[in-house]
């Protein structure tokens, strides 16, 4: 399944109906099993929704962070964010892309 962004901000967990999701790397991960991390008062709520790959990278929360762009990361953020990219794949299915 592809999602645009607009479309991927629709499964931020706002709307209970649905499932939240999130990107890394463009792979959009159903991440409804950490509902307590990224639903509603969730310490990475900000991060549903959207594509986190920077903000997840350099370790960061902040608002201009949250975005697909790799662009100017260090070989220690690109390794990071690397990490995490294994640890979403080993705790949440992968449902679509982000186109």
């Amino acid at each position: 399944m592809e999602f645009t962004e607009d479309e991927l901000i629709k499964y931020n967990g706002s709307d209970s109906s649905k499932p939240i999701y999130m990107a890394v790397k463009g792979r959009v991960f159903d991440v409804s099993s950490g509902k307590s991390f990224y639903g509603p008062g969730g310490s990475y709520v900000m991060f549903a929704g959207r594509d986190a790959s920077r903000a997840l990278a350099k370790m960061s929360k902040n608002e201009e962070d949250i975005c697909a762009s790799l662009d100017g990361l260090t070989e220690k953020e690109i390794g990071v964010l690397a990490d995490w990219e294994k640890k979403f794949e080993a705790k949440y299915p992968v449902v679509g892309r982000v186109a």
